[in-house]
């Protein structure tokens, strides 16, 4: 219960919506989905919810250490179970990873229990925020701008699928970004509700 408290700056804002549903954010990586998720969590005063840390609190290492370990196919199994147990425990904000709605299994998982909004961006916006980071296993490649395309490529029609959008043009502000989400959700009144 703290947690939500420290979460919730805006006390006010957050008494004027209720949140039926789980809402999980999809995208590339670098899309946003962890920073505008704590600032829209903290908005509604509810939990955000990061299915990688919790990944990476349950296994004790980092995303990069598991991919290393024990490989993609074994991190994904370990992101479905993590995914499913975050919408079951509790109603907030779930950040997945670039590549969860890619499982079919976890598309269907996230619409049955949640809402997917997909925070969609462009190849540019992604590869300017992406290029200095080296905690993205994906794309520790000869040529990492090759790599995050061709990803860009294959997850863009399958992001298509998810339930709402809200672009990232990567020059609107966090809290903007926040306004843009909220609009996508309060079209859908099962989903979030103003008062």
């Amino acid at each position: 219960m703290s947690e939500i408290k420290h979460n919730t700056p805006q006390p006010d804002a957050a008494q004027c919506y209720d949140l039926h549903k789980t809402v999980v954010l999809v995208g590339m990586m670098g899309a946003g989905k962890t920073a505008v998720g704590r600032a829209l969590a903290a908005r509604l005063g509810v939990p955000f919810l990061d299915s990688d840390a919790e990944i990476e609190s349950a296994a004790n290492m980092t995303i990069p250490e598991i991919f290393a370990r024990d490989g993609e196919a074994f991190f994904r199994d370990k992101e479905s179970q993590v995914i499913g147990r975050l919408l079951d425990e509790e109603r907030g904000i779930l950040s997945t990873g670039g590549g969860a709605f890619m499982s079919e299994g976890n598309r269907q998982m996230i619409s049955d229990r949640g809402v997917s909004v997909w925070l969609r961006a462009d190849l540019e916006v992604l590869w300017n925020r992406v290029r200095h980071k080296d905690t993205r296993p994906l794309l520790r490649t000869a040529d990492p701008h090759a790599t995050l395309r061709a990803l860009y490529e294959e997850r863009v029609p399958i992001y298509q699928q998810a339930d709402l959008v809200a672009d990232s043009d990567g020059e609107t502000a966090i809290e903007d970004m926040v306004d843009r989400v909220l609009a996508a959700l309060v079209t859908r009144r099962d989903v979030l509700e103003q008062k």
